[in-house]
């Protein structure tokens, strides 16, 4: 049996609250070290080839270990395949039809992403402020 490549690359969007809180969540589950993430939010930052930060941050894109670029639901798979945790979830979007209803559920969460994103920032800032004020 082959062995599986070291890393798979996971772009993003470290300006988003919400993505840098499931990324933590992903981060401190990888005890095997099978992801490699890259804060594209950065100047600078290498993003993924063939796109502009923008295009990058606009969609959750991952670089399999076998190098492709995936986007969207595709990446989240590629990213649970590679969690042992996740392992299950990761089976069942490999279910006929299962990517399809992801990539849908994805495109409509993109919109409401930035709401989602400014009201969790705020609800963390007014944490903090609370925690140095006890």
């Amino acid at each position: 049996m082959a062995q599986e490549p070291a890393q798979s690359t996971v772009y993003f969007d470290g300006s988003c609250p919400l993505c840098r809180a499931e990324i933590g969540y992903y981060s401190r589950t990888d005890q095997a070290g099978a992801l490699c993430f890259v804060d594209i939010s950065k100047a600078g930052a290498a993003t993924p080839e063939g796109l502009t930060q923008g295009q990058a941050m606009a969609r959750f894109h991952v670089r399999a270990a076998d190098g492709r670029l995936l986007s969207g639901a595709a990446a989240f798979v590629e990213v649970w395949r590679r969690l042992p945790r996740w392992r299950g979830a990761a089976r069942v979007a490999s279910l006929p039809g299962a990517l399809v209803v992801l990539e849908l559920g994805y495109r409509l969460f993109l919109p409401v992403r930035p709401l989602i994103s400014r009201s969790l920032g705020r609800i963390l800032q007014r944490g903090k402020q609370e925690g140095r004020g006890a």
